[in-house]
């Protein structure tokens, strides 16, 4: 059971970008609550996450209070519990989840960071102060998860097969070796199509087999490196706040929505197991759009 919550911290730090005080709290939290399992284990015989259940997460929550916890720690041990269990079932280890129902206490609701669609044009705009393969590369690399709302690791997984230029999609392969297919838009596309015809030839060699995005060595771009690429575009346009490739991510399910898509459109497209993980988005636009709202409105001080 440990494996998986190193599996899952290497997520947060990699994917999600999560501080080293975020990535310690999970790590604290989550062995906190696996040693809570443990102690039951000679009643319950837990030797693995299929078999936690509501009643096991129940006195976990009791244990919380016992200890005299405030609602804000009891809260974030929670969250920590359910981030958990949301990234086991998206990664096909578990078939439902039994934190769903599971409540925290009210203490306050932490929004995911998003772009503004101003910024959006800025960070996608950075790599044309130059021509070198690279940066083209950047450029189709940034357009294409802004376009599609894959997660980087998804994003750099790409093989060059996956992709259809006639239908204008891509084809990713998610958390538990989820395929689905994902519409993008001709600008996107057009981004890519420039780069594998006269870019990407520049920078192969025999190791590169059928990756599309490919690092100077030749070999497929990693996860840490484009986090680099985007850190490094995102200071040099000098947008505030800290990017991570999940805040594209973010950026592009909250702008759907806010442009009319439905929710089941989105938990579809960011290949969201549960509904329940796309309805953060919900709160999201919301937020988004009264901040909008202040910024555009004349009489709105």
């Amino acid at each position: 059971m440990k494996e998986y919550i190193e599996k899952f911290l290497r997520f947060l730090a990699i994917e999600r970008g999560a501080s080293l005080n975020t990535q310690a709290a999970y790590r604290n939290d989550l062995y906190q609550f696996l040693n809570h399992v443990i102690d039951r284990d000679d009643k319950t015989n837990v030797d693995n996450w299929n078999k936690v259940d509501e009643k096991i997460l129940s006195s976990y929550l009791a244990e919380l209070g016992a200890l005299g916890y405030s609602a804000t720690t009891r809260a974030r041990k929670i969250a920590s519990t359910k981030s958990l269990f949301n990234f086991l079932l998206d990664d096909g280890v578990l078939s439902k989840n039994p934190t769903e129902g599971l409540n925290s206490p009210r203490t306050g609701r932490s929004l995911p960071h998003v772009l503004s669609t101003g910024d959006i044009e800025k960070l996608l705009s950075a790599p044309l102060r130059c021509s070198t393969p690279e940066a083209v590369r950047d450029q189709s690399l940034l357009e294409m998860l802004y376009a599609s709302g894959m997660r980087v690791s998804e994003v750099v997984s790409l093989d060059i097969d996956d992709v259809d230029f006639i239908q204008g999609s891509v084809r990713c392969f998610g958390k538990g070796s989820k395929e689905r297919i994902i519409p993008v838009h001709q600008k996107a596309l057009e981004v890519l199509q420039l780069y594998l015809d006269k870019f990407r030839p520049q920078m192969a060699n025999s190791k590169s087999g059928n990756a599309i995005y490919l690092n100077h060595r030749g070999v497929r771009i990693t996860r840490q490196g484009f986090w680099l690429v985007l850190k490094s575009y995102a200071e040099y346009v000098r947008i505030p706040g800290k990017i991570t490739p999940h805040t594209l991510r973010h950026s592009f399910a909250t702008h759907l929505l806010t442009g009319g898509a439905s929710l089941r459109h989105v938990q579809e497209l960011l290949g969201h197991t549960s509904i329940t993980t796309t309805q953060i988005y919900t709160h999201l636009t919301n937020e988004y759009l009264r901040e909008e709202y202040n910024k555009a409105h004349p009489r709105a001080f």
